[in-house]
């Protein structure tokens, strides 16, 4: 109200209104009865109000909490900042009290208790037998079934944690077992009777969580983490997939969620994704017979795969990168693996307030956020797979003209067996991979020890080579090498104590250099003049042994003349220094990413970059082109995109990591394969959407009226709401409809009846989706 200087706030209480429940307003009651003390509190969205209030008390009148229903546009409120902004309500409440009094002279009571007070969202693109896919589906061909197969992934999260706080009596959960979270006395109870099995050790790389499982620390807490099992191509939960960990990842929590799902999908075939798959699912199928009954999972007539997320799989053995690889595996398309931790990374801004939680309200709050993410990924269907599948279309087409021209150049009958190596490993994984190389790569070391064995069999035949009691050819030319390293080795900006260092270093290299050219003379007497002339030149940079020019077979000219088997001995050792030394670039970085470290490596990498080059121009000069010049984009690593927003799949490979042996035309292939297989994908799931939303409306226009209430409110309430959640499908069904156009149906009229999955598919199968819709004639 206006004081006469500015509007303050003041109560409407004050000022004399009374608030009459039960009757019309601006009707009186003359049997009013006010609340207890005249004192009520009433919290909206624009702040905490004292209201006078004054329940209705005649005959007909309702119990004083049904007079006090009202919108819930608060909780609503409350409802969607907690799902976007993760706000707790704690953080929220008292924000509504600092829009009613922000100045801390009129504090408002403390209601916050009383706000406090205050089911499943499936996957529709997933195949949902009866539902969205059509009848007769198991009876498909094999060049088809693979797209009824369901894509899961597997995936730990140690941030939602959860103290032992309160109880299941006394903090009961709202909806056990009804959504996300499975029923937990009966997951309790799995535990307890399996508490005594061993956690088997990581065969393959130290995997913390699973290592430490029966070790990890767990003092005070009812929970480390949580485990799920999401809908990797669509990053959804599902149904019973999510569960508490009580010490680490062990396998049997992660078992029982897996054969939870299982039993909720009558499918065939199932794709399975874990970060440590390759020593998970080893005795997966030995624990079925632990599992409760109605968990045992039949596995007759089912196919069953086992990948590792290819951001993961960087870090396992070389087996497991060739093995478990997606990228190789048939019928998988595009998929990465990687879908949990999206959620995960939406999920752990609550962690820290529901690890205060008892059992009951953690898991709902766990539940309802789920179900939010489930529920916006649902509604962004639409632009999302059209996306994809606008990339898959250009992808495919990219990809296959790309394999097109390179096997153009390859022998057909190379190239049918090559293709016949692929496709007999694509159908049983214990052939040969042709995926993995099959050279074993050259070191220097392995140089000096093949030179080593035939000067030791010249000996025994009676044939000497050297010229030197104690250095042989092939030992002049090994160290000349190892000088010419230490020449490059140097510090920019040294300190007194690292220049003092650097000093002895030079005095060391320049006696080493004195006694090496003597023995130079005796196998090379042409570099005598050619050290005499360098002696003589008034270059200062002649003065510093690391300077010194070691005029090294490879830095010889034509006119030179020089023994051929030194000539040959220095051609295998630059080959192999120049082949293996990409390891060492690389991993350097990988490994000193931190601090000060980080410098050091950056030298360390920039003085093997000017190793290799080293090597590749002595190579250029005795002898045929080997490799190709070491640009600055090729020295990162093998994951590292080459430019800015490109991906794996997407970005192109830097040379030096392409080890040989390996047949880069089943690489290709594999690619386009993988690019054919999503966008045929990407086409189904388009179909599954929208017969799953058509599934949906049937399913609540008959929940509107298959129960009987005795109140004809009650029942017109459950149609009101029926139908909404009909409208609600049907909106959804218009606007992907729409979004979608006639893109689907163009698409679907130029595929085969069968698609095959290869990548022999003619143009008018891969339009484009870039233009206007295609027409469906066969002309």
């Amino acid at each position: 109200m206006w004081n006469g200087k500015f509007f303050e706030s003041v109560a409407l209480k004050t000022l004399g209104l009374r608030v009459q429940l039960g009757h019309t307003p601006g009707e009186c009651c003359y049997n009013a009865q006010p609340v207890s003390c005249d004192k009520f509190m009433v919290i909206d969205v624009h702040g905490i109000h004292d209201v006078a209030v004054d329940f209705c008390g005649c005959k007909t009148a309702q119990i004083h909490y049904k007079q006090l229903l009202r919108v819930w546009c608060i909780l609503e409120l409350f409802h969607l900042l907690s799902f976007e902004s993760k706000v707790s309500a704690y953080k929220f409440y008292h924000s509504l009290a600092r829009r009613s009094d922000n100045t801390g002279t009129s504090p408002i009571k403390d209601h916050y208790s009383a706000f406090l007070w205050g089911v499943c969202c499936t996957c529709p693109a997933c195949p949902h037998p009866g539902i969205n896919i059509p009848d007769g589906w198991e009876d498909s061909p094999p060049n088809i079934r693979w797209q009824y197969a369901l894509f899961l992934a597997i995936n730990s999260n140690f941030w939602l944690k959860r103290k032992a706080i309160s109880s299941d009596d006394r903090d009961p959960s709202l909806n056990s077992g009804w959504a996300y979270f499975m029923e937990g006395h009966a997951y309790k109870k799995f535990l307890f009777e399996q508490s005594t099995e061993w956690q088997e050790r990581s065969t393959c790389v130290s995997h913390n969580t699973v290592n430490t499982a029966d070790t990890k620390a767990s003092r005070g807490l009812a929970a480390t983490g949580v485990g799920s099992v999401v809908c990797v191509r669509h990053e959804m939960k599902l149904p019973n997939s999510v569960g508490d960990l009580q010490k680490g990842e062990k396998y049997i929590n992660m078992d029982y969620f897996v054969f939870s799902v299982h039993i909720s999908f009558h499918l065939a075939a199932f794709n399975l994704s874990y970060d440590i798959a390759y020593q998970w699912h080893k005795k997966l199928w030995s624990h079925n017979s632990t599992m409760p009954q109605r968990l045992q999972f039949n596995c007759e007539n089912k196919t069953i795969r086992y990948f590792v997320p290819k951001f993961h799989l960087k870090a396992h053995i070389q087996s497991c990168q060739t093995t478990f690889l997606l990228n190789f595996s048939k019928g998988v398309g595009r998929m990465d693996g990687e879908a949990p931790e999206c959620g995960w990374a939406d999920i752990n801004c609550v962690a820290m307030s529901m690890r205060e939680m008892g059992p009951g309200n953690h898991r709902d709050m766990l539940d309802d956020h789920f179900s939010n993410w489930n529920w916006k990924k649902t509604t962004m269907l639409g632009r999302t797979l059209l996306h994809k599948l606008k990339e898959a279309s250009a992808a495919a087409r990219a990809h296959y003209e790309e394999l097109a021209e390179l096997e153009g150049a390859i022998n057909p009958s190379t190239l049918a067996l090559w293709h016949a190596d692929v496709e007999a490993w694509e159908k049983d994984n214990t052939q040969p991979n042709p995926f993995e190389s099959r050279v074993v790569p050259m070191t220097q070391a392995m140089v000096h020890l093949e030179f080593a064995e035939c000067e030791r069999r010249d000996l025994q035949d009676g044939i000497d080579s050297s010229l030197h009691a104690k250095i042989s050819p092939s030992v002049l030319i090994a160290n000349g090498l190892e000088l010419e390293d230490q020449q490059k080795t140097s510090s920019q900006n040294p300190t007194d104590n690292q220049k003092a260092k650097n000093q002895m270093h030079s005095n060391a290299l320049q006696r080493k250099l004195d006694a090496w050219v003597q023995i130079q003379t005796l196998y090379m007497p042409a570099v005598a003049s050619l050290h005499l002339c360098a002696q003589h030149d008034d270059s200062p940079h002649n003065e510093v042994p690391e300077d010194f020019i070691l005029f090294l077979p490879s830095q010889l000219d034509a006119a030179t003349p020089c023994n051929p088997l030194l000539h040959q001995i220095v051609w295998r050792l630059r080959y192999a220094q120049n082949v293996r030394l990409h390891t060492y670039l690389n991993t350097f970085k990988t490994l000193h990413i931190h601090g000060y470290a980080l410098d050091l490596a950056e030298a360390k990498k920039c003085a093997s970059r000017l190793k290799y080059e080293a090597a590749h121009m002595a190579l250029d000069n005795l002898g045929d082109h080997l490799g190709m010049p070491l640009n600055v984009l090729d020295m990162r690593p093998m994951g590292d995109a080459g430019s800015v927003g490109q991906s794996e799949g997407r970005h192109d490979i830097p040379w030096i990591w392409k080890a040989p042996g390996v047949l880069h035309n089943n690489d290709a292939r594999a690619r386009a394969s993988r690019w054919s297989e999503e966008f045929s994908l990407l086409i189904r799931e388009m179909q599954r959407v929208l017969a799953f939303f058509h599934w949906e409306m049937t399913q609540w226009n008959e929940r509107g009226t298959v129960r009987t209430f005795t109140k004809d409110a009650d029942h017109e309430g459950s149609v009101a709401y029926a139908q909404r959640q009909v409208s609600v499908r049907e909106g959804l069904v218009m606007h992907f409809s729409m979004l979608w156009g006639g893109t689907l149906s163009a698409v679907i009229s130029k595929l085969d009846p069968v698609p095959e999955i290869n990548t022999e598919m003619a143009d008018d199968r891969m339009p484009s989706l870039e233009g206007p819709p295609l027409q469906g004639d066969d002309e």
